[in-house]
């Protein structure tokens, strides 16, 4: 698949989805990919964190990838880069804030010096082979959020990345109606837009709104403050840094991400009044109503600093009294692990704020009349949705037409579509799929080693050692162990007892090695199951002594 004199479309990830956003658009024989994140993993996958797209559609064609074009700097656009940047070779372009964000990550990885990162100033413009590119600055929850203006010799394409509109921007510019008005005049082939909120009838609201909501709950509180959000909501941590000023709180900050947003923020001239934070030990001797606390893990992350200060692991304790403010919305598919960090906080006498209880959380994506009035101001030929879930999706090809834009296209991660000449259409599909970062290596999300790691979770893992001599005579006794199957009371019977099975089974004999392998494997299996109805997975070893 060499694009010709055509330009195409292929979502890699994104699409079908929240997250893990990855674009590439072709033309005249080349390819250029517009982000390149991650999603994080859900409780299918045992011991996994951290899902990576499978590129493997421009891996094959890595001769043809030109750049990569990152919009801005959260973790569903960035986060794959330290992973698969240096197998992909080409030029990374970002604005300074996203780019310094992304210069840690690959220091971090060890590759800062292998991975060419180049800075493109606010608002900036470039070429990478036969497209030219233009940041169009727009507001959204962290600094340097950016659509991306592209020049294709089959159009222009706006590709909007995460937005919303709001008038008071915290951080950082965005462009005004007029700015866009006068892109729209120039004239937009293609809008390639965010369909998140596309169900929300209300316009996503502004940043300044939030401040007199969280004004409210810290100062009306007595105890001590823990606002957990993104920690890459830049905004939010301004508004913070002003509400804790307002109450006389000193802020303390709790995790590795914010302090990294933080420098990064203040090295490109965001968050320059943002106060001054305390260590953990200085804040849990203030007195209670002086610290305002912001922490990371509101999605019920395990590791981050909310999870450890609700399981008593971290160096911040709350308790009876004190209070812990939600500012952010809670992503589907994290309400059991949200769920089990508001009851161990409920444990404590804790309370909790949500959105729900007050006006502490705005979204950093377009509603419907943000949409409407999107459409209006570009005019496009064609909306394409990306970024959503295939309801969002189909949504917002329904809500393009219906608003007068001429045409639209609902796609899936791996449809190959040519948006032109000839106006668009599926021509074919692109390998897609996700890998899991397990440790530091790459797998196949759904490879042997995750579904190997999903049985035993489910069934639980024996394993036999049997010595025979050469004539396949028993040597000894059997050896029998277990973990993760249902026997506790009664284990030591339980073991002897597949013991004897495995011996039973060498006896019946056979000079076929992998026949009695499976003998073995069978007789303590169903051991196992005559004990607790389970097959637990068998691992035989056969020694020949």
């Amino acid at each position: 698949m060499t694009p010709g004199n055509e330009l195409l479309f292929v979502a890699l990830g994104g699409s079908g989805e929240i997250g893990m956003n990855v674009n590439l658009y072709g033309t005249q024989g080349k390819w250029v990919m517009v982000d390149c994140g991650i999603t994080f993993a859900d409780p299918a996958y045992p011991g996994i964190d951290v899902m990576l797209p499978d590129l493997q559609f421009i891996e094959d064609r890595l001769d043809d990838l030109v750049g990569i074009v990152i919009t801005h700097g959260h973790e569903d656009h960035i986060g794959g880069l330290p992973y698969l940047a240096a197998d992909l070779d080409v030029p990374i372009y970002a604005t300074p804030f996203t780019a310094g964000l992304i210069r840690g990550k690959l220091e971090e990885e060890g590759i800062a010096d292998t991975v060419e990162l180049k800075v493109i100033e606010r608002a900036g413009s470039f070429r990478a082979g036969p497209f030219g590119f233009r940041f169009v600055p727009l507001a959204h929850s962290i600094p340097e959020a950016n659509a991306l203006l592209i020049d294709t010799p089959h159009g222009r394409v706006f590709h909007t990345g995460d937005w919303k509109l709001d008038k008071t921007t915290l951080v950082g510019a965005a462009s005004t109606p007029a700015e866009l008005e006068a892109i729209g005049d120039e004239g937009v082939f293609a809008l390639v837009c965010d369909s998140t909120n596309v169900l929300n009838d209300t316009a996503s609201g502004s940043e300044d709104d939030v401040y007199a909501g969280l004004l409210d709950t810290v100062a009306s509180a007595r105890g001590r403050v823990m606002v957990t959000t993104f920690a890459s909501n830049a905004a939010r941590l301004s508004t913070l840094g002003k509400v804790a000023q307002e109450t006389g709180r000193a802020v303390c900050v709790a995790g590795r991400s914010l302090d990294r947003i933080l420098r990064v923020a203040r090295a490109t001239g965001y968050l320059t009044d943002f106060p001054a934070t305390v260590d953990f030990d200085t804040a849990m001797s203030m007195p209670r109503n002086e610290v305002l606390i912001i922490a990371t893990g509101g999605q019920g992350e395990p590791r981050a600093a909310l999870a450890r200060v609700a399981d008593g692991s971290h160096q911040i304790s709350l308790e009876q009294g004190d209070r812990v403010v939600f500012s952010s919305k809670q992503i589907p598919g994290n309400e059991v692990a949200i769920g089990r960090i508001m009851n161990a906080l409920a444990t404590k006498g804790v309370e909790m704020i949500t959105d729900r209880q007050a006006h502490v959380h705005v979204s950093g994506h377009p509603g419907r009349p943000e949409l409407a009035a999107m459409y209006k101001w570009i005019r496009p030929d064609l909306v394409v949705p990306v970024h959503g879930e295939a309801r969002h999706l189909a949504e917002h090809t329904r809500f393009a037409l219906a608003q007068g834009v001429p045409d639209a296209i609902t796609q899936q991660n791996g449809d190959i579509l040519r948006l032109a000449p000839g106006g668009p259409r599926r021509i074919g599909h692109a390998v897609v799929g996700r890998l899991a970062l397990d440790g530091d290596v790459i797998l196949p999300a759904d490879g042997n080693t995750i579904n190997e790691r999903r049985r035993i979770s489910q069934y639980g893992q024996m394993s036999v050692a049997v010595a025979i001599d050469r004539r396949g005579n028993l040597v000894g006794n059997a050896v029998v162990r277990a973990q993760g199957v249902p026997v506790e009371d009664e284990r030591d019977p339980f073991l002897e007892e597949a013991a004897d099975a495995a011996e039973a089974a060498v006896r019946k004999g056979g000079r076929d090695r992998e026949k009695l392998r499976e003998q073995l494997r069978l007789a303590v299996r169903r051991v196992a199951t005559r004990w607790t109805g389970k097959k637990p997975i068998v691992d035989v070893l056969l020694i020949e002594a």
